[in-house]
């Protein structure tokens, strides 16, 4: 009877530690799904409230965690937006400084000490004019930015430090004629090009002037070791065309990322492209 009695006790002691087990399992994997909607919530929350580097942690950390492909694209998008966000806001990073103006300091002075451009301090810093005083506290980019652009996928990806931060869809050329290589952005930076199509000049304000509102020309020589001439990256006119192989060799952009990308990628930064 004794014998009964403990088999009857040793087993419900066993059943109850597997129930225990299989409970606790399940909560913590209901812990680990909710840490993760908490993570992204809090994400979320911060990308609102404007508190961009809390953001940019918090969405790194859900990244880690979570194995669902559309939730990791929305993660990725927010974290490109977050990149360019934080380039042209006043928030100091890991790319950039604090700079106290000096006496006889100049917006083109401090651009070039630093290898950014003109455009970018103003924009970092809600500036309005080329005027700044002495003592003044400007936030200035520190990082080397570079440019890849894939004709196989049409896309254009913007590098900071060799990362990608910034992915752009574009258009490249039709026939394949976009040059491959690896070349730079060259002094030819234009805002609202002229178009020197064959036989007629384009002005600016035609809809017709397929160069859209920014123009950045490519210097270099090309794979097969051809020095290239004419070709940029600049906007459109056609932004439905995105996204195809259809320019005569010069790779397009919508006219709102182009402006962005010419603020911020200054003369000189190398532009790789590949087919």
């Amino acid at each position: 009877m004794k014998k009964i009695h403990v088999g009857i006790i040793v087993g419900g002691i066993i059943v109850a530690i597997i129930l225990a087990l299989s409970l606790s399992s399940k909560s913590g994997k209901d812990q680990g799904v909710t840490s993760k909607m908490l993570s992204l919530g809090d994400a979320e929350s911060a990308f609102n409230d404007g508190k961009l580097l809390e953001a940019r942690g918090l969405y790194k950390n859900a990244a880690e965690s979570i194995t669902d492909a559309n939730k990791l694209k929305k993660i990725q998008e927010r974290l490109e937006d977050l990149n360019i966000k934080l380039i042209l806001s006043p928030i100091i990073d890991e790319c950039s400084t604090e700079y106290v103006v000096k006496p006889r300091d100049a917006l083109v002075k401090i651009a070039r000490k630093f290898d950014t451009t003109v455009n970018l301090i103003k924009r970092a810093n809600n500036l309005s004019s080329d005027t700044i005083r002495p003592s003044q506290k400007l936030k200035v980019n520190t990082c080397k930015f570079s440019i890849v652009v894939d004709k196989s996928q049409n896309l254009l990806f913007l590098k900071k430090k060799g990362e990608v931060i910034k992915t752009y869809s574009v258009s490249t050329g039709k026939d394949n004629s976009t040059p491959t290589g690896t070349f730079h952005i060259d002094r030819n930076k234009l805002t609202n090009p002229t178009w020197y199509k064959t036989g007629a000049i384009i002005p600016p304000d035609s809809p017709d002037n397929i160069l859209g509102s920014r123009w950045m020309g490519l210097g270099g020589v090309d794979d097969g070791g051809v020095e290239i001439e004419g070709y940029g990256i600049h906007g459109t006119t056609k932004p439905n065309e995105l996204g195809k192989q259809i320019t005569l060799g010069c790779v397009r952009m919508k006219n709102e990322d182009v402006e962005v990308l010419f603020d911020i990628v200054p003369v000189g930064a190398e532009v790789i492209i590949i087919d």
